[in-house]
């Protein structure tokens, strides 16, 4: 069913913010920090089996060396950073509820999962990236509600919003993506996810952000170079 992924996502904020709000300061930092460490693993999982269903792993190659390639020159991390500040700036002095909104709703609408599983959920396959997804957003708003407040739960609708854009976005888009560019699509955005499940894990921080844009130079690469 169409926009499940970014519905479950959704009601996994609000459920996170909910107990955050009533019952955070009562959950251990080492109880959160294993369970984190759990979902890290999975979403590890995630990313490898979409990454290892690539049939043009040259063409993977070109989609990370020219994403990185426009990401570095168009300063993407660096810019989401500082979009982040300029927000969190400007609503420090409007009370903790838009703080707690803004800093949330960045977090959790910024990056290659909420992209990839918003597209995977709009071309009909299983939503197990915003599954997965669910789960660290979820645990995540456990921790913000309980130090930001009441806004965090808000941040549910932002997210609603933007995925479900991009959703129905994929869905419209949905005959001009081939199985072949799906397919790719999905094994450059794996490789995105496995680095955020490394970053995790603690092992390795990558400049996802920068990489973002391999994922959307895998269709014009795949109908100009794939093997038929």
């Amino acid at each position: 069913m169409i926009m499940q992924g970014t519905a479950v996502n959704a009601a996994a904020i609000v459920i996170g913010s909910v107990v955050g709000l009533k019952a955070g300061h009562l959950i251990p930092n080492r109880v959160r920090g294993t369970v984190m460490a759990g979902v890290g693993l999975a979403v590890v999982l995630i990313g490898c089996q979409l990454a290892l269903k690539s049939r043009e792993p040259l063409i993977i190659i070109g989609c990370l060396i020219g994403g990185g390639i426009i990401g570095e020159l168009l300063r993407i991390e660096e810019r989401l950073e500082a979009l982040g500040n300029w927000i969190g700036d400007r609503f420090q002095g409007s009370g903790q509820v838009a703080e707690g909104f803004v800093t949330a709703s960045l977090l959790f609408c910024v990056g290659a999962m909420a992209i990839m599983g918003s597209l995977q959920d709009g071309l009909g396959s299983t939503p197990e990236i915003l599954y997965a997804k669910a789960a660290l957003d979820g645990i995540t708003s456990v921790a913000l509600a309980s130090t930001l407040g009441f806004g965090v739960l808000f941040s549910a609708l932002a997210v609603f919003a933007y995925q479900g854009a991009i959703t129905l976005s994929a869905t419209l888009a949905q005959q001009l993506l081939t199985p072949s560019v799906v397919q790719e699509m999905n094994a450059v955005g794996g490789l995105l996810i496995l680095a955020i499940g490394l970053d995790l894990l603690g092992m390795k921080r990558l400049p996802v952000g920068n990489l973002l844009p391999a994922v959307f130079l895998a269709p014009p690469l795949v109908m100009l170079f794939a093997s038929s």
